[in-house]
């Protein structure tokens, strides 16, 4: 299940959260799709990395929290599995001991990668974590949001990194969809070979603006 990947350092022992966080069990079609707040750090646990420690945002503000980055969505969790295991999951076949059999499209090895509407990174870190050769973690240019992911790449990415490990390069920048003058545009068009874009399209109003950013940012071929 996809939500086991998910586990909380601190679980609660209040009956009513105990009861809460099990319906997906109980009630398949009710499985919980966000998960967290702000005071509550969350764990991914990677099959590959082990565990990736996340914190949420704490948004100021009723405009940035309508941006919903305080959350980390079960689209953001998807696409750090596939990443790992292909699209056919777990196992050899899926590319978890074989690293890299079976991904396909979702191989970001040696590749510059850009995630728009990060939220918490995840897709970042496990595409760093995944071998890509640059990765850019982005979302709407809100201090708390872009400080709360560069303290996950700082957890997850700077510490394996002084533990030894060899990654690519990951950096954290603000980027408003469809904003496509600033510095960090110009200077990246068509610079990336894969664009990872989660649980984005919740906003009808906001879907041309992200055609338009991924259009820019993705390379040709």
């Amino acid at each position: 299940m996809l939500t086991d990947k998910i586990h909380f350092p601190n679980p609660t022992t209040e009956p009513e959260d105990i009861l809460s966080s099990a319906l997906g069990v109980i009630f398949p079609d009710d499985i919980t799709n966000q998960h967290g707040d702000p005071s509550t750090p969350i764990i991914y646990l990677s099959p590959a990395h082990g565990a990736v420690h996340l914190t949420l945002a704490d948004p100021r503000g009723e405009d940035n929290r309508r941006l919903f980055s305080h959350f980390l969505w079960n689209a953001a969790v998807l696409l750090g599995e596939f990443m790992e295991e292909g699209e056919g999951g777990g196992g050899e076949e899926g590319g978890v001991k074989g690293k890299g059999k079976g991904k396909g499209t979702w191989d970001v090895r040696g590749l510059d990668v850009l995630e728009v509407g990060a939220g918490t990174g995840l897709g970042g870190l496990v595409a760093c974590l995944e071998g890509a050769r640059r990765v850019v973690v982005s979302d709407y240019p809100a201090e708390e949001v872009l400080g709360n992911i560069t303290a996950n790449v700082e957890r997850n990415i700077t510490a394996r990194r002084k533990e030894g490990l060899e990654l690519g390069s990951i950096e954290v920048r603000g980027h408003e969809w469809g904003v496509l003058d600033d510095g960090f545009a110009v200077e990246n068009r068509g610079a990336f070979a894969r664009v990872l874009v989660a649980d984005c399209l919740w906003m009808p109003w906001q879907h041309g603006s992200l055609r338009r950013s991924i259009a820019w940012f993705l390379s040709e071929g």
